[in-house]
């Protein structure tokens, strides 16, 4: 669908459209006169629709707040106060956002609020009490490509948003930009920009140009929705003949100067930390060289296979899953940080385990996220 040369009166017409299909042909849809505010500079409304069932006296009305996009952030700073105004003078009107496409996050965040909201995907949710009507469905759960293709706004894809994550998640605030730019080697503009990003999406709070509180579990979430572990990490499949503990053995066993850039990632170190399922392949980041992985399984005695791979060696798209590694019983493992990315990006039962190792790292955060930025 074409959301590029939507005007208010098409997203309008095609949203109660998909309000009109869902609730059938024995409801009338009525937009309502405008309504003007005192000072006649303008609707104070975007439209105000009724809704009434055929030979029913009873009606309800709609307060439809048309947007060309809808963050957390408009909804906390513009649809919830207009929600707590509603309810103080009219508990019979129902707001409901109509816009292009509405994200996981946010529809969540409405339908907590008791916010309807319809857009032009699918995503459809509206409760009201008199008349009785619940109405969820569900539609695209990505932004359409013409969408994100025309938006100029930093996103959390590619290895440069990685690095700002990953040091949000492991140090704690505050700090400015400056600071960030500088410890995760980036161009100041760009953090500056992807920032913005992540205050439009309370991801962060900020006073001032000082950061003072990072949601890290939602951004590594969001960030982890970019991500597909097997193919943003290219790997080789490789089978342990003489079994995986003997592989951990030999890989304790080699000069520390080496082993700290072979890094135990996926279900292995995630069991170490949120024990959740036996088994799994064993995961190993390696250096990014195309023949790194055939010299780390000559070293560590591993077999390159096609199918039926027990260790996978995943050459790194990033330096940055070599920062901050944690050393147990002789191996290097990935930051709690960078293994929840993984896991929630990996394939199979990997998500849940990544959502049991977020859950451990609720539990007490300051033993494992940084008071400061390391110098």
């Amino acid at each position: 669908m074409d959301f590029d040369n939507l005007t208010p009166e098409s997203l309008l017409d095609q949203g109660l459209q998909a309000l009109r299909d869902l609730l059938g042909p024995t409801w009338d849809v009525t937009v309502q006169p405008p309504q003007w505010n005192p000072t006649g500079e303008g609707r104070s409304l975007d439209a105000l629709v009724q809704l009434q069932p055929d030979g029913d006296n009873v009606y309800t009305q709609l307060l439809v707040d048309l947007r060309a996009s809808v963050t957390p952030r408009v909804v906390e700073e513009r649809l919830l106060p207009k929600l707590d105004l509603i309810r103080q003078v009219n508990h019979f009107t129902n707001p409901v956002v109509i816009t292009p496409w509405i994200a996981p996050r946010v529809q969540l965040m409405l339908r907590e609020n008791g916010i309807g909201y319809i857009d032009l995907t699918g995503n459809v949710s509206l409760r009201v009490t008199r008349p009785a009507i619940v109405l969820y469905t569900e539609g695209d759960s990505r932004p359409p490509r013409s969408s994100a293709a025309r938006s100029s706004k930093a996103t959390l894809a590619g290895p440069k948003a990685g690095r700002l994550v990953r040091l949000l998640a492991d140090v704690a605030p505050p700090y400015r930009a400056g600071e960030l730019a500088d410890a995760a080697d980036l161009s100041l503009p760009y953090v500056s920009r992807l920032l913005d990003t992540l205050e439009d999406q309370l991801l962060i709070r900020r006073e001032g140009r000082v950061i003072t509180d990072v949601d890290w579990p939602e951004l590594l979430r969001a960030r982890a929705e970019q991500l597909n572990l097997l193919r943003h990490n290219p790997y080789v499949g490789m089978v342990a003949p003489n079994g995986i503990k003997a592989t951990l053995k030999a890989l304790s066993a080699l000069p520390e100067m080496y082993s700290r850039e072979i890094v135990l990632t996926g279900s292995y170190a995630a069991r170490s930390v949120a024990p959740l399922a036996v088994g799994g392949q064993l995961m190993l980041y390696v250096p990014a060289g195309p023949h790194t992985p055939d010299d780390v399984g000559d070293d560590l005695g591993l077999l390159r296979v096609d199918k039926g791979a027990d260790v996978l060696l995943l050459r790194a798209h990033d330096k940055v899953v070599f920062e901050r590694t944690v050393y147990e019983n002789g191996v290097h493992r990935v930051a709690l940080s960078q293994l929840v990315l993984d896991c929630l990006s990996g394939p199979g039962r990997m998500p849940a385990e990544g959502e049991a190792v977020l859950a451990h790292m609720q539990e007490a955060p300051e033993l494992w996220r940084a008071p400061q930025i390391p110098a």
